[in-house]
């Protein structure tokens, strides 16, 4: 069987940033498959100057498409993920300046990445952003000045399908002609009272010894007998 659709319940515990006050409520998420499976081609930008609820709303998803298409050169971009800096090890930011947690933002197409985008993520560019350079990006900056992406950390996935196993095969249920159960063979008895005295007296027997040696260095090694 396939997985067609499923539910699923979400208990959201938020909590107001200059208060502390919190609220709880049951978030009911109806999970459906894509219709063409996942995308193959993937990218996570790390937007720097954005909280997580910043882009959850729609309007500013497409905005960050939009961004996007501009320096990915497709067309057919679409969300997979939001998730925001903290979760990945970032640190809380100082309450000053407007300073800004981070978002991970996965973006996927079924189209391959531009050169701007592999020349980004090359190890020649991983190797100038160790040591505090600016990476390799050849195209314009398409983000700037809504959305300040951390090209640094720009990581690209190429996801490909894993190979589904085909299901048993179930047959009619009746037993063909000439196809008599078999059953297997007796097996002959075995003689266990060799190997379980073996496994008793052995260790008796040292035992026995152990014994005796140590009452004759008690008893028979003393001073004056």
């Amino acid at each position: 069987w396939h997985l067609q659709e499923c539910l699923l319940g979400l208990q959201v515990l938020a909590y107001n940033r200059h208060t502390y006050e919190t609220v709880a409520q049951l978030l009911i998420v109806t999970v459906v498959p894509a219709p063409g499976g996942e995308p193959p081609y993937q990218g996570e930008f790390l937007v720097g100057n954005r909280n997580v609820e910043e882009l959850l709303p729609v309007a500013a998803q497409e905005t960050f498409l939009g961004a996007t298409a501009g320096v990915w050169e497709q067309d057919d971009l679409h969300v997979i993920n939001i998730t925001s800096a903290l979760d990945r090890g970032g640190r809380v930011p100082l309450p000053i300046e407007g300073r800004k947690e981070g978002v991970y933002v996965k973006v996927g197409s079924r189209g391959g990445f531009s050169p701007c985008l592999a020349s980004a993520a090359s190890p020649q560019s991983r190797f100038r952003c160790s040591l505090g350079q600016q990476p390799l990006a050849s195209c314009y900056d398409t983000f700037a000045p809504h959305f300040t992406i951390c090209w640094c950390n720009l990581t690209l996935l190429q996801v490909w399908p894993s190979p589904t196993s085909p299901g048993p095969v179930w047959g009619s249920g009746v037993l063909e002609e000439g196809g008599d159960f078999q059953p297997p063979t007796e097996v002959p008895p075995r003689d266990l009272l060799p190997g379980y005295l073996v496994t008793l007296l052995v260790p008796l027997a040292v035992a026995a010894l152990l014994c005796l040696l140590l009452g004759h260095l008690m008893c028979c090694r003393r001073e004056g007998v």
